[in-house]
């Protein structure tokens, strides 16, 4: 009895260490962050279009690829940053700077969703999706290498992140994005990378240098008023694109750049609080910013199925 007691012991054991594993390497992959690959449907929303046959699958297809090499990053990412991230007041509980989850799990566990990302590529014979993520892959890694140092670049390369899964989602569904669309994304992209710094920076304070060198060359008054400059040109840009739009869709479209506006004066405000809560939260969990995404989303859909009658 003694020695069938002792195995289930060792079974109960196994089986809570291999679920305690599993979630260590379902937060590793940042769940919260996977909203993000919504943005390969920018491109079809914008033009009003799935472009091809099946156009929806294919957009599907294209958020799993940049799913998978987000989630390769992460991992890697969080091994080359072990030891700056057990002295962060937050970032000492990930799996891997906790110990849960082994640095070499980690990058085992990388390799093989980066290569499951550029190979939906392959799998849906869409070569330019594969060298999206194949440059999103490269330009992150590189980040983690090298750019992270390098301030102002290193914050463009962030952005660089959200346009890549924009130019996926064009390539996988045959929806080519107009120059005025792309320049919206790339300044909305930016916007959000200079927001990520100035919260870490006002939140952390002198600390913020010890988790991230490169902070060293920034200030607080500078990034935010480089936050207001890219967002007012963002406006500027989406009404200059609106503009250009067909008659039927012109005045939604115009009129849809309010809501717009004031969903950037909210996070204006939520970011200029001093706040430690993680910028993509602020986008995705403050009720009025949400009501404004809303009727913005709202105004935007209804412009473009008045082109499309």
């Amino acid at each position: 009895m003694t020695t069938q007691a002792s195995a289930t012991e060792v079974a109960v054991s196994a089986h809570a260490r291999g679920l305690r594993w599993a979630a260590a390497v379902l937060r590793t992959a940042r769940p919260r962050q996977w909203p993000k690959n919504l943005l390969v449907f920018a491109a079809p929303l914008a033009g009003a279009s799935l472009g091809r046959r099946d156009g929806l699958l294919y957009a599907l297809a294209a958020a799993a690829a940049f799913g998978f090499a987000s989630a390769a990053v992460y991992f890697v990412n969080d091994v080359a940053d072990v030891d700056r991230d057990r002295l962060h007041p937050r970032k000492r509980y990930r799996p891997v700077a906790s110990g849960a989850l082994p640095r070499r799990h980690a990058v085992v566990l990388g390799a093989v969703f980066a290569a499951i990302g550029l190979a939906v590529g392959g799998l849906i014979a869409e070569p330019l999706l594969a060298a999206t993520v194949a440059g999103y892959l490269a330009l992150s890694f590189l980040y983690s290498l090298v750019l992270k140092n390098i301030p102002v670049v290193e914050v463009m390369f962030v952005a660089s992140g959200f346009l890549l899964r924009v130019l996926g989602g064009a390539a996988a569904t045959h929806v080519p994005p107009s120059g005025w669309f792309l320049l919206v994304c790339s300044l909305g992209a930016f916007g959000v990378a200079i927001a990520k710094r100035y919260t870490e920076l006002t939140s952390l304070g002198d600390e913020a240098v010890r988790h991230r060198p490169v902070m060293r060359y920034y200030r607080p008054a500078k990034l935010r008023i480089a936050q207001i400059a890219v967002g007012a040109a963002m406006i500027a840009a989406y009404l200059a694109w609106a503009a250009g739009e067909h008659a039927g869709v012109r005045l939604w479209h115009l009129v849809s750049a309010l809501p717009l506006t004031l969903a950037l004066i909210r996070f204006g405000f939520l970011t200029g609080r001093r706040t430690a809560a993680l910028v993509e939260d602020l986008l995705t969990r403050d009720r009025l910013m949400l009501a404004c995404e809303l009727i913005w989303l709202t105004l935007f859909v209804t412009g473009l199925y008045q082109t499309g009658g």
